[in-house]
């Protein structure tokens, strides 16, 4: 990673009006987060750092694994559904500062938002120029379920890699790309989309003709990518005694699988039976199709094919999961190249005009997010 920032990254001086327009975002949604829960009387600092699946990391972090709680209806859900990287950087920031496990994940989730910043504005300003990787940024920032970004959650450390191991890809640094993709793999299932980035930039730079470097790299790169996702589900079906495919069943214990998006469409069909519910499934429809819109906008584009691959299947895994249909948003947050086609058009008119634009929807964020945070359910 120290090679990749001081060697093929954007100068931090380039980059600094994304980061800076990123941590403004962040700031602003932070700040309505406390107002909106103070006025609830509730903490938001504890809605960031110890609730839903924030207290699993910190368990692991803490007493590693082993925990599970049996649910009247015989589910059971297993703290192996939860990958290691962030309880093990949880842990490694309790032994060196004063923080406990709860706020070193929260310290690991700032800091690796920021990290995601700059990994997704080196990306977008390699594919479609410095003005188009500051929009990305910004667009990044204000999703709707941009909150998660400041949460004591895995989707900031894992979008950090995955931007940083995509941008190494396009840039043809093949062992760091594999090396951060390995990372990624330990940080969250969807690993699996950076690892086949990773091939698919891999083989193709080899099927072209010579590599620069040599063709040990690239194959290299290739090895290391999927070995940290892998690693991990080997040691879960060691670990449970259910072969090598026993994550699949912790998952299940969860009501968590993969039906290629039956489940969600059901879902959604229900909404349609009842008014208002009815506006939620409008609501729901129409975001799917914004998002398939947005991966065929890619695809006319000619995205460089590695980030059609990562984005194609973490969007296929978000919308393809059988359970937990109100997480599907904050699923879809490391599919960042699925913005890029809005943030080339933002960077075409006038600055002031694309700075009004996304102020506005900062806001609208901000608001959501807050609202969504103190709901009932988890993000």
């Amino acid at each position: 990673m120290t090679d990749l920032v001081t060697r093929s990254a954007p100068a931090l001086r380039r980059a600094a009006p994304a980061l800076l327009g990123y941590a403004a975002v962040r700031a602003l949604g932070l700040l309505v987060l406390a107002l909106w829960s103070a006025a609830r009387d509730k903490s938001a600092y504890t809605l960031l750092t110890a609730r839903w699946d924030s207290l699993w990391y910190t368990r692991v972090a803490t007493g590693g694994y082993g925990h599970e709680v049996k649910l009247p209806n015989g589910d059971v859900h297993s703290d192996l559904a939860f990958f290691p990287l962030l309880p093990w950087l949880e842990r490694l920031g309790a032994a060196v500062t004063p923080l406990p496990a709860a706020d070193a994940g929260f310290a690991v989730s700032l800091l690796a938002s920021l990290a995601a910043a700059w990994g997704i504005f080196a990306v977008g300003e390699r594919v479609a120029g410095w003005r188009a990787g500051v929009c990305l940024v910004l667009l990044w920032a204000v999703l709707p379920v941009g909150i998660v970004q400041s949460m004591a959650y895995s989707e900031s450390l894992f979008t950090a890699l995955a931007a940083w191991s995509l941008y190494a890809v396009l840039t043809g640094r093949w062992v760091t790309a594999g090396s951060l993709a390995l990372l990624a793999g330990l940080t969250r299932p969807v690993g699996l989309a950076v690892a086949a980035a990773v091939w698919a930039g891999a083989v193709a730079a080899l099927a072209r003709g010579p590599v620069p470097g040599g063709r040990a790299r690239p194959v290299l790169g290739m090895a290391l990518a999927p070995l940290g996702a892998a690693g991990y589900v080997l040691w879960v079906g060691h670990r449970t005694g259910t072969g090598p495919l026993g994550y699949l069943d912790v998952q299940a214990g969860w009501r968590n699988g993969f039906d290629g998006g039956l489940a969600f469409a059901r879902f959604a069909a229900e909404r349609f039976t009842s008014f208002p519910a009815a506006l939620a499934g409008l609501g729901l429809t129409a975001g799917v199709a914004l998002v398939v819109w947005l991966y065929a906008a890619g695809v006319r584009q000619r995205l460089p094919l590695p980030l059609l691959v990562y984005g194609g299947i973490v969007t296929a895994l978000a919308l393809g999961a059988s359970g937990y249909f109100g997480s599907k948003p904050r699923l879809l947050l490391p599919a960042f190249p699925l913005l890029l086609p809005l943030a080339a058009a933002l960077a075409r008119p006038r600055t002031a005009r694309s700075a009004l634009v996304v102020t506005g929807v900062a806001v609208g964020s901000a608001v959501y997010g807050a609202f969504w945070l103190n709901g009932s359910g988890p993000p």
